[in-house]
């Protein structure tokens, strides 16, 4: 194509549609030999990019200023430009002292302008070169410059062997990076030239400005490949990273709806079957029966909390289940509930005799209890300890006691007994964890101030899991009975209006510190008369 043919295609594009493509060179002339490159060109800022130098680039045009500029670029036969980083964010056009001294000349290839009246360019890197100075700044930057010529030796043993493992290492780079085109695969394993080699890599690394530009600057050839070398090793690891997260994230997310569907398949089994509740209505209904309990502050923060978390977690977690029987517990005990004490002594005296013949210390112990009841109302509950041989009605008169006094009656057996979370409870951390005999005995017989007799309280042992006797100091303490503390439970509940009574065969393995805080009453054996009476009113009638 002739100078006058260029001249006549650039200067007619100003009356083209907008969106055309011009062409403004031929193929034969990009395949050409070297171009002599001017002493002076037009130099354009560029923004947050750096080309190098023999690579197709596109390029997009918007400011009047750089429009300028390529309009009278096109007018010459050989369309060089000189592009070079602007050295930081400016907010107006760029002036000299914006620039960076080191570029690289462009040539031309193709440009469109589009409908917004920015023009869209393909450039072809030319040389490197220095700008040793602006000779004009309007209507555009002009300056003086320099062609920079590689250094090093290209022929030598160690930068073939850098040429060879940049070529392999960036083919490896492009088949992991989703980021770089297929084709830099054929592009990068043929390239034998090792400058141009390097200038592609560093053409598609992933640097900012400033790394790309110190490649540039970068004449030493040797030296350029080691510094691509190093970063494809860079983007290589922190591809594998990246690569590893991703795996990780996509088994987690998949286990994640794995669960989800497993479970959304549970519910809709549990609903066909008529089973359960929906999730807010069981909360709704746990969150009444805790405001209906009656709980003291403390438990019911911590059994509000538990339900808080409850209503968050999904039916199937491992959790739900444990948190849900926990709320049941705390939302069954007895926490303000308290049975109505019959304080008519002559009838309690009449009951214990109806059930029990003789015995008079005892029944005079709990009739002495009743009638300083009916004069002070709060008074705790009296903790008694009855001895004597099996037969002699130790258990059966607990149960009278209870009839007696109009309270409800509990009753566990301590014979045998080696672990002390039978009196306190298991720990929720614990697989099946319970509360304690105590808590169970209060949950069966609903109220705060049942009658609880502790059978066989002599039999109880010790061994490696604990002492029982020992938890049964603070259960036995008036002192400190009003806060005891259940392991399962973790929050105080009060058991001071308990009347316990105790029962023992022998009082020697009861130790000294639980037989303390007892009120020791002797049952000794039946004599012949009393064995024969007993016969009479017990026996026959049935």
């Amino acid at each position: 194509m002739s100078d006058e043919r260029d001249e006549i295609e650039a200067v007619e594009d100003a009356e083209r549609p907008r969106g055309t493509e011009v062409a403004v060179g031929t193929a034969s002339e990009e395949e050409t030999a070297p171009v002599e490159i001017p002493r002076e060109l037009p130099v354009l800022p560029l923004k947050n990019t750096v080309l190098f130098p023999f690579l197709l680039s596109p390029l997009l045009v918007s400011s009047e200023r750089s429009k300028r500029l390529i309009d009278a670029v096109v007018l010459d036969p050989y369309r060089l430009l000189v592009c070079a980083a602007v050295r930081g964010a400016v907010e107006q056009s760029p002036g000299p002292d914006d620039v960076r001294r080191t570029g690289t000349v462009v040539r031309i290839v193709k440009m469109l302008k589009s409908s917004d009246d920015s023009y869209r360019l393909l450039v072809q890197g030319v040389s490197r070169v220095a700008i040793e100075e602006f000779v004009s700044d309007s209507p555009f930057l002009r300056g003086r410059i320099q062609v920079l010529s590689d250094r090093g030796d290209l022929e030598s043993v160690e930068t073939t062997a850098l040429t060879r493992n940049v070529s392999q290492n960036f083919v490896a780079l492009v088949a992991e990076s989703p980021r770089l085109s297929d084709d830099l695969q054929v592009l990068g394993s043929n390239l034998d030239d090792s400058s141009k080699l390097a200038d592609l890599v560093a053409s598609n690394l992933d640097l900012d400005v400033g790394g790309k530009q110190e490649l540039l600057e970068e004449l030493d050839v040797p030296i350029r490949l080691r510094r691509v070398l190093d970063e494809i090793s860079r983007e290589r690891d922190a591809l594998k990273v990246e690569s590893e997260i991703r795996e990780k994230v996509q088994t987690d997310i998949g286990k994640t709806q794995r669960d989800y569907m497993l479970r959304q398949q549970l519910e809709a089994i549990r609903q066909e079957l008529g089973e359960g509740l929906e999730p807010e209505a069981e909360v709704g209904r746990l969150r009444e029966r805790i405001e209906a309990a009656g709980m003291g502050e403390e438990a019911h923060r911590q059994a509000t909390r538990e339900l808080d978390r409850l209503a968050q977690m999904p039916p199937a977690a491992a959790e739900h289940g444990v948190i849900r029987t926990y709320l049941e517990w705390m939302a069954d005990l007895p926490w303000a509930q308290l049975s109505e004490d019959r304080l008519d002594v002559a009838e309690a005296r009449r009951i214990l005799d109806e059930d029990h013949y003789g015995l008079d210390k005892v029944k005079d112990r709990i009739v002495e209890y009743i009638a300083v009841l009916s004069l002070k109302r709060d008074l705790k509950g009296p903790i008694l300890c009855f001895v004597g041989p099996p037969g002699t009605g130790k258990t059966s008169l607990g149960r009278s006691i209870a009839r007696a006094l109009g309270r409800k009656f509990a009753r566990i057996s301590l014979g045998g007994v080696h672990d002390e979370a039978e009196i306190r409870g298991h720990r929720r951390t614990y697989v099946g964890a319970l509360p304690g005999r105590i808590v169970q005995g209060l949950r069966r017989a609903k109220t705060r101030n049942p009658v609880f007799v502790l059978d066989e309280v002599d039999k109880v042992g010790a061994d490696f899991r604990g002492d029982p006797s020992s938890a049964l100091l603070e259960v036995l303490d008036p002192e400190q009975n009003s806060s005891f503390s259940d392991h399962y439970l973790e929050v105080p509940f009060d058991l001071s209006q308990v009347l316990f009574v105790a029962t023992a065969n022998l009082i020697d393995p009861v130790p000294a510190a639980l037989r303390d805080r007892m009120e020791v009453i002797e049952l000794p054996g039946y004599t012949e008369e009393e064995k024969l009476e007993i016969a009479k009113r017990f026996l026959v009638p049935r």
